[in-house]
């Protein structure tokens, strides 16, 4: 089991995986080890993995939790089936729990102003964060991607960014007028301040490439200096990102191809969030609606 666990471990790498998405596979994949003790990887079969379920359950994991411990299963065997490790894929008949979907948190327009207004741009390290809350938030992208971002990657003439998502997937972003301003700023006033020869965008007080644990840091450090009563990360601009396009009125399919979402379904749940926030508006809008 630990050689093919290695081997299907090597190919996440490779395939350019974040490093939280190859933790969270490690950790659902050793405890099924552990469960599995010297069961040869050939002789798992679908009963077993039933039994490996509910051994799941019985340690009262939620149905969220085993949907994930389902996923990764289903993406290691299915990595030793193409592979031709096993002869048969026993997650094939494994269904996933549903789970009740929680709407994406996301920061309203005022407070969003409070804290792209934080970081003191008359600092190089200050500049560069302001243009770390800008992108993550004009751009939509996930931490693991803007951490990436080389300096080859930006088309300056059309305001767009070479990305190289999950799984190596290439899609461009946009970036505004905002967002460009800040990122010439950064470039001319503050990053030649910071290195002389890393390739990447965005970089330490060392002039290396930051690291995702920095940016998080960072982002937290702002929260707190703005007061506000929220909780953060960097996946929130995200979700603010996708939320307040489509409440301006952009088109959902469009808003799936700048997140870089396979599936149209997964971009969906920004709708409910656009439906929550309508019905809240015509509460308190509407003669007839308002209750007494």
């Amino acid at each position: 089991m630990k050689e093919y666990l290695n081997k299907f471990y090597n190919y996440l790498y490779g395939k350019n995986y974040s490093s939280n998405t190859i933790i969270s596979y490690q950790k659902d994949l050793e405890q099924f080890k552990s469960f599995c003790k010297n069961k040869s990887i050939e002789s798992i079969d679908y009963q077993f993995i039933r039994s490996y379920l509910s051994f799941l359950y019985d340690k009262n994991y939620t149905s969220k939790s085993v949907s994930r411990h389902i996923s990764s299963l289903k993406s290691f065997f299915k990595f030793l089936l193409k592979n031709e490790f096993i002869a048969k894929n026993p997650m094939l008949l494994i269904s996933t729990p549903k789970v009740e979907k929680k709407l994406p948190n996301y920061i309203n327009y005022n407070d969003l102003e409070t804290i792209l207004s934080i970081p003191d741009r008359n600092t190089p390290l200050g500049l560069r964060n302001a243009l770390i809350l800008e992108l993550l938030y004009s751009s939509g992208v996930r931490v693991s991607e803007l951490v990436n971002i080389k300096i080859s990657d930006i088309d300056f003439n059309n305001n767009r960014i070479l990305i190289f998502g999950k799984g190596s997937k290439e899609r461009f972003v946009l970036y505004g007028k905002v967002c460009s301003e800040l990122l010439n700023d950064y470039l001319y006033h503050s990053r030649c301040l910071l290195t002389k020869n890393s390739e990447y965008l965005l970089v330490n007080k060392f002039g290396n490439k930051i690291t995702d644990r920095a940016i998080r840091m960072i982002i937290d450090d702002v929260i707190r200096q703005s007061c506000l009563k929220l909780k953060v990360s960097p996946h929130t601009f995200r979700h603010t990102f996708a939320t307040h396009l489509l409440n301006e009125g952009a088109d959902l399919k469009i808003v799936q191809e700048l997140l870089g979402h396979e599936n149209i379904a997964t971009t969906g749940i920004y709708t409910h969030v656009s439906n929550e926030r309508l019905k809240e508006v015509y509460y308190k809008a509407h003669p007839r609606a308002k209750k007494g």
